[in-house]
């Protein structure tokens, strides 16, 4: 299934290819999903479940089949993507490994039948048909326009990273053992058909990829064949696997996938370090020493235990009375690696309206794409820091990487580093930034600071990010 990050293989060739991804497709089908906003595109995606109801009755608690007998949902489904797209992806420029796994269940474990360096695609397609294994692509958003449209409207939908993956697996044959991920999972057949076997979690809501073997995982719970057209939901921890059935060409389907490392664990682990280190500002009991030893031996002692329970009851307290809670890691995370807006017909993405003045009406552009921080000036930790405000966003993020990591050699250089840290601004335009995100458009000399220099300049600083319109 789809992961964000670990170790990539070799560049070589990237640059091209990543010009070559940059040019738009035209959509040839007409699309049947409602792209005008987040909701209404997974509403038309899981039509027709209402959203409310998947939600309450199946998100994170068991799968969800959707069949349907519509030739034009069947037809667009094939545009996303369909085996003759791997000539001309082939001819961009993807490689073994990083954008491509070629595999076959045997004996009941995965066997990897990559080669070396860069794909080829007349020999991908005779290994294809003489050695009866799965083409796996890897975040085929990066190439085909359509899917860049549906998974940047789902990030926004969820507020968390989806990446995707593609599999093509030949009659009479299975790509992957059996076997539960770390995300929830939406599969989309587009072409043929794929017989599934769905089996009770041994490990509900994983948070780790796991292969599970045959003998320990029972009977299957679901038995069922997906058509063109179809969509198939089930939660992380889920046991799988799928073959395709004799009398079918190949089977080819598209794996969408969310909520990686996004539970309230991963949310717990990222703000309560800072929630701690806030709190130590104010409790002197937090700042006092440890007593005596008890490092050596803190797992035979009973006093630590009853002293952590009594300092956690005072976090919780300090929450209850609504102390504020800094996110780490988390959100930055996300507006770092998502999607960029997806603009569609080769547009760029250029500043909105006139250099806006003081008798100016702005409203902020890709509100979904922008997050505000308050946070110190730097990464040193120090009570007397000064703080600051933070805009991050993602206009500016790289489709052609999405989801595909970072090698352990790559560094970040100064730009993007200084990129990563957002737009500081001082403190005093907290509340002006946030009039901006949450009203629709507001006059510049209404903006919640105190001069009008510091007005125009904010509203300059958000226009030459290409972050504001005006009108």
């Amino acid at each position: 299934m789809p992961k964000k990050g670990g170790k990539t293989a070799s560049k070589a060739g990237e640059g091209d290819a990543a010009a070559k991804r940059s040019k738009t497709e035209p959509a040839s089908i007409p699309s049947t999903f409602n792209f005008e906003s987040p909701d209404s595109l997974f509403e038309s995606l899981i039509s027709p479940i209402a959203p409310k109801d998947f939600f309450h009755d199946y998100w994170e608690q068991k799968p969800l089949l959707i069949q349907r007998s519509d030739p034009s949902l069947a037809a667009y489904y094939q545009s996303l993507f369909q085996f003759a797209d791997l000539k001309q992806l082939c001819g961009r420029g993807v490689f073994y490994g990083r954008d491509v796994n070629f595999c076959r269940c045997v004996d009941g474990k995965k066997k990897v039948l990559n080669k070396d360096g860069k794909v080829n695609y007349n020999q991908l397609k005779k290994d294809f048909d003489q050695k009866r294994a799965t083409i796996q692509f890897h975040q085929p958003q990066r190439f085909k326009d359509e899917l860049w449209r549906i998974q940047e409207k789902l990030e926004c939908f969820f507020g968390s990273l989806v990446g995707s993956n593609v599999y093509i697996t030949p009659q009479e044959s299975q790509g992957l053992p059996p076997h539960y991920d770390d995300v929830e999972v939406f599969i989309l057949q587009l072409e043929g058909e794929k017989r599934w076997r769905l089996y009770k979690p041994t490990v509900p809501l994983a948070r780790e990829y796991s292969l599970e073997p045959e003998d320990r995982i029972g009977n299957p719970t679901h038995e069922f064949t997906l058509k063109p057209g179809d969509l198939l939901y089930f939660p992380r921890g889920t046991i799988h696997q799928a073959d395709t059935p004799s009398g079918v060409q190949h089977s080819t389907h598209i794996t969408i996938s969310t909520y990686q490392n996004n539970s309230w664990g991963d949310f717990l682990l990222d703000i309560v370090p800072g929630f701690v280190f806030d709190s130590m500002k104010q409790d002197v009991t937090i700042r006092a020493g440890l007593p005596r030893k008890l490092l050596m031996d803190v797992n035979k002692s009973d006093y630590a235990p009853k002293q952590l329970s009594g300092f956690l009851r005072s976090l919780a307290d300090k929450l209850d009375c609504g102390q504020e809670l800094r996110s780490a890691d988390m959100k930055k995370d996300f507006i770092r690696n998502r999607l960029p807006p997806y603009l569609g017909g080769g547009c760029e993405l250029t500043p909105g309206g006139k250099l806006p003045k003081l008798d100016d009406k702005i409203t902020l552009r890709f509100k979904d794409h922008v997050l505000i921080l308050v946070e110190p000036h730097h990464e040193m930790t120090d009570v007397s820091m000064e703080m600051a405000v933070f805009v991050f966003h993602s206009l500016n993020n790289s489709r052609a990487i999405h989801m595909m990591g970072a090698g352990e050699e790559e560094e970040e250089d100064e730009d993007e580093t200084l990129k990563a840290r957002g737009l500081r601004f001082p403190l005093s335009h907290t509340e002006a930034l946030k009039q901006l995100l949450t009203i629709d458009t507001v006059l510049v000399k209404d903006l919640r600071l105190d001069l009008d220099a510091d007005k125009e300049n904010l509203a300059l600083s958000l226009w030459t990010e290409c972050l504001i319109t005006v009108i």
